[in-house]
């Protein structure tokens, strides 16, 4: 009986657990470039009651057994990378990755971080940055006395200055392939930090090695589905609620049980 107390006990905290990633998730609906989490259980270890094949006579064994598990564990949390919807932002410094891929970022202490969010501007010295002003490497310099920027599908950047007829390439936007995205580390700031089992880096222009193409002056939208989150939800507020009558109805039983001799 006290074994399915604390069964039901994990069913609580794994579910707690879900729901807390399907509340990031609904929290970042309109982030952009945001890929949503998933929560990937695992059954906990199971005691073995009796072994089957075990010997029972000089000449008998049991023909099957008994084991009883102990709970549920919310293994891992993953990231799915699939590609947002695609927003006509018109944002002069915009860009959308269409297809496989990240930006490269090198943040404060020099490190590299990736993102699907193409949300930039530039800074005082002209630098192609983030909104929180990390450089986008390599190193995009725009000129101040420029009229015009376009970013090309492979990433070419060209701007047009005052006096001259053809525009003129100022830098290219590269682009990083992972061979598993979904073990990268959320740092926050729509940035991802690479891990041991993230798998090596590939750096190439978009269009090369199996990355995708740019758009400018879009942006990517978070993947979250609104009603597929929702309806995660109501199963989790199901399984929630029948492992408290679990839990209830085990105290239910032993409280009958302590009431047999009065």
């Amino acid at each position: 009986m006290i074994r399915s107390l604390f069964t039901s006990a994990t069913g609580l905290r794994a579910q707690q657990l879900n729901l807390d990633v399907i509340a990031n998730n609904l929290a970042n609906v309109s982030t952009t470039g945001f890929k949503r989490s998933r929560v990937d259980f695992e059954d906990l270890v199971y005691q073995q009651m009796r072994e089957a094949g075990g010997q029972t006579g000089p000449n008998s064994t049991l023909p099957t057994g008994s084991q009883i598990g102990m709970g549920v564990s919310a293994g891992t949390t993953n990231s799915l990378f699939t590609q947002g919807t695609m927003l006509n932002s018109g944002g002069q410094y915009d860009i959308a990755i269409r297809g496989e891929g990240f930006f490269r970022i090198q943040t404060p202490d020099g490190a590299t971080a990736y993102t699907r969010s193409g949300a930039f501007a530039i800074d005082a010295t002209g630098r192609l940055v983030t909104s929180e002003g990390y450089a986008v490497q390599p190193e995009v310099i725009i000129p101040p006395n420029k009229t015009g920027v376009n970013i090309a599908s492979n990433g070419e950047v060209s701007v047009t200055l005052p006096g001259q007829a053809n525009p003129q390439v100022v830098g290219t936007v590269g682009l990083t392939k992972l061979s598993n995205p979904s073990r990268l580390k959320a740092i926050g700031g729509n940035l991802f930090s690479p891990t041991a089992a993230s798998g090596t880096p590939v750096d190439a222009n978009p269009g090369q090695q199996g990355l995708g193409t740019l758009q400018h002056r879009w942006l990517e939208s978070s993947n979250v589905d609104i009603v597929e989150e929702m309806v995660r939800m109501i199963i989790v507020q199901r399984a929630y609620d029948t492992n408290s009558k679990v839990i209830q109805a085990s105290d239910e039983m032993l409280t009958t049980t302590n009431s047999i001799k009065r």
